[in-house]
């Protein structure tokens, strides 16, 4: 019996060494001006990829709100949004055998902390879908323009938990815009500074405002975030990566039609592109927990691009952004490197919530250390680094190819990377190298179905 209690005590302790291992997921917050198909359905597009990704974001608040295509917006199309959840519904008990999922949390518990892989209910989600503001532009901000959007945001920021929210923009930010002037009219300067610091936002163009009048950058209330809370917000402005996700779309079409539309409730959600396909899945993209980049820093290229901070398009304020030369063909390339692999990865998701079986991506383990997050290495000049990702795996048991390379617009130093295609790579420090950071990628692919892709960052600090 004694030895029996011992072995219990061993699997619950490791249990609880494996629960403390996990790692959160990212807080995300949508703003969508989602619409009929006939309307615009790359919102409804992007919802349903959304929806397949649930095990990967901490979906805090979805906001149907103003865009280009709806001032103000009318609050029957929200159904839409509804609509895909109740697909998701309907294919979570699939897409949950993908982790292995058996039940939900409680729903108290689904309130708190979420970890990546856990699977929500389809209830839980439904809470989160409000009404934002339906008014777009900077005139709206005000005493009248609360809604039940910009308060489940101050909620959401006043909840004791260190991790920043992401919102993304698929419409206008004039929700999140709202929450910050109720801030500050009602608290301290210093509070609505740590208001700030707890929200991260990438909007997809400048869609505050009609869309006949888009190119008047002072009507929106983005200008207003970027100009007023510039130290304090960081905001990225896609100009170029969401037009490129919108071509590739169209290039690819055909495998958008066999692997997504109708594969499952949620396929069956998936509309036929009308201008372009998914132009607003790079704001969620930009957060994706896959080992490639850290959503902290823009720096850091991955499924959303790569940006700098600069001026704006509207040459008053400055923001993350990709919009001039050359760093917009930057952004756009590696929108190209990596739309292949991204759309695997969403197709192969429609498989599980279609059928409840398919390919699972590989695990990164380099130097036996395990997870996503960057591995962070000090060395001097002249060093050889040995990297060792002989130890990553396939669950499905498929045969992994190796890819090394460095991201070049971060540092100085070009490096050589010695084996670049093996499972082991050395890199070489050059010897006059001084005080500069390198970035390397290990690039990881598995030959099963799809050829799913896994990633992991290493930070040399020289």
């Amino acid at each position: 019996m004694l030895r029996i209690i011992i072995c219990l005590l061993a699997m619950m302790g490791a249990l609880s060494l494996q629960a403390e291992n996990k790692e959160l997921k990212p807080r995300l917050v949508v703003c969508t001006d989602i619409a009929p198909a006939d309307v615009e359905p790359d919102d409804m597009e992007s919802m349903v990829r959304l929806m397949a990704y649930a095990d990967q974001f901490e979906i805090e608040a979805l906001i149907t709100s103003v865009g280009w295509n709806c001032d103000p917006y009318p609050t029957e199309w929200a159904q839409y949004l509804q609509r895909v959840i109740e697909a998701y519904r309907q294919d979570v008990p699939k897409l949950m055998q993908r982790s292995k999922q058996k039940n939900f949390l409680a729903f108290d518990k689904e309130r708190k902390q979420q970890y990546i892989g856990y699977w929500p209910s389809a209830d839980y989600l439904k809470s989160r879908a409000v009404m934002g503001s339906i008014h777009g532009g900077i005139k709206s901000i005000g005493a009248d323009n609360d809604s039940p959007g910009s308060e489940l945001l101050i909620q959401l920021a006043d909840e004791d938990d260190p991790r920043p929210i992401y919102v993304a923009a698929w419409g206008g930010a004039n929700t999140l815009a709202q929450a910050i002037w109720r801030v500050k009219q009602t608290r301290s300067a210093e509070a609505l500074k740590l208001f700030l610091h707890k929200f991260r936002i990438y909007t997809i163009t400048d869609q505050d405002m009609h869309y006949n009048m888009r190119m008047n950058r002072s009507y929106s209330s983005h200008m207003w975030l970027r100009k007023e809370f510039a130290d304090d917000l960081l905001f990225v402005w896609d100009e170029g990566t969401w037009q490129e996700q919108c071509e590739l779309g169209k290039r690819y079409w055909q495998q958008h039609k066999d692997h997504i539309q109708g594969r499952g409730a949620l396929g069956n959600e998936y509309p036929t592109y009308k201008w372009g396909v998914e132009g607003d899945t790079p704001s969620f993209l930009y957060v994706m927990p896959n080992g490639l980049n850290n959503p902290d820093d823009p720096h850091q290229a991955g499924w959303a691009g790569y940006h700098e901070h600069g001026l704006c398009a509207d040459s008053i304020t400055t923001a993350w952004t990709s919009w001039q030369e050359p760093l917009r063909s930057i952004s756009i390339e590696y929108k190209q490197r990596f739309y292949p692999d991204e759309l695997n990865d969403f197709m192969a998701r429609m498989q599980w919530a279609a059928e409840g079986h398919g390919n699972h991506n590989p695990r990164v383990i380099i130097n036996n250390n395990t997870g996503i997050l960057p591995i962070h290495i000090t060395a001097k000049a002249g060093d050889t680094i040995r990297l060792d990702a002989s130890s990553s795996q396939d669950s499905d048991g498929d045969n992994l190819q190796f890819l090394w390379w460095q991201q070049p617009e971060i540092g100085r130093t070009k490096v050589t990377i010695s084996q670049s295609t093996q499972k082991t790579a050395t890199i070489h420090i050059p010897a006059d190298t001084a005080n500069d950071t390198i970035h390397i990628i290990c690039e990881v692919h598995d030959d099963g179905p799809f050829h799913l892709v896994a990633y992991r960052r290493i930070i040399i600090s020289i």
